[in-house]
């Protein structure tokens, strides 16, 4: 068996496996594998945020409701609190369902035959159109609309400065959503790709080397467990850095808009 010929038809494989397939119907009445994920990554957030609010008590004594509520916390002090200020309570529901949702989904997508939601530049668009209404609105409702576009030129400005720093900024603000959806996109794509190389390498190193009975040709599938498990690690915090990276940006913008300065 030629292990690099058949690593060689494998990738080929792997990379039709990204591909947004149907599940279910085709077209627009159909049902892709990202789709499916994502109803499942929804449920998921909806159950888990469920359980762990009915099991709240005074005295913590569960570990799982613990998690839950640390997350919370956290979401609630580091990327609300600081980032907002003032007025920020009323934004950390949508702030926690977004890290949540995003984070469930990034670590969905670890388990071997499931796919991220976040692995597809669709769904990311969706997420970081949310964001980017969320925030808008909030300007929009804060300072009034002609408020909202007149605080993207800070006064002081000389009056020739005006139409520049205006333009630059608004084009800025609408740059936003690309940037939030092509970073997380990107990271979690690229990461289950090197995944998914790592571990075809690992299988078809082993099976030559099972079958050929060459201890030599078992070397390099060692060192490619090595490298799978290193990465593995790798993606498990990129997931949480993802979920966090889109959140915080989310409250940075949402207090950008709303900031009386």
């Amino acid at each position: 068996m030629d292990a690099l010929a058949e690593l060689s038809k494998g990738a080929d494989h792997l990379v039709h496996s990204f591909d947004s397939a149907y599940i279910v119907g085709s077209g627009a009445f159909g049902l892709t594998q990202y789709t499916f994920w994502m109803i499942i990554c929804l449920i998921l957030t909806v159950v888990v945020v469920l359980v762990a609010s009915k099991r709240l008590t005074l005295v913590p004594n569960n570990k799982f409701v613990n998690m839950v509520e640390y997350g919370y916390q956290f979401v609630r002090k580091d990327m609300g609190e600081d980032p907002i200020g003032h007025g920020y309570k009323k934004h950390i529901p949508f702030l926690a369902t977004l890290f949540f949702f995003i984070l469930i989904s990034n670590f969905v997508g670890l388990i071997p035959g499931c796919k991220t939601p976040t692995g597809s530049i669709s769904v990311t668009w969706a997420l970081a159109i949310i964001s980017f209404v969320y925030f808008n609105y909030w300007g929009i409702k804060t300072k009034g609309g002609l408020g909202y576009l007149k605080s993207f030129a800070p006064s002081g400005l000389p009056v020739v400065m005006v139409p520049v720093v205006w333009f630059l900024e608004l084009f800025s603000t609408i740059l936003r959503a690309l940037t939030l959806a092509v970073r997380l996109y990107g990271n979690m794509f690229a990461g289950h790709m090197v995944l998914g190389i790592f571990g075809l390498a690992t299988s078809v190193f082993i099976t030559a080397a099972i079958q050929n009975a060459d201890f030599v040709m078992a070397l390099p599938a060692i060192g490619w467990i090595a490298f799978l498990l290193c990465m593995y690690a790798l993606e498990v915090l990129v997931a949480f850095l993802q979920a966090y990276v889109f959140t915080i940006l989310s409250a940075v913008y949402i207090g950008l808009a709303t900031s009386d300065h």
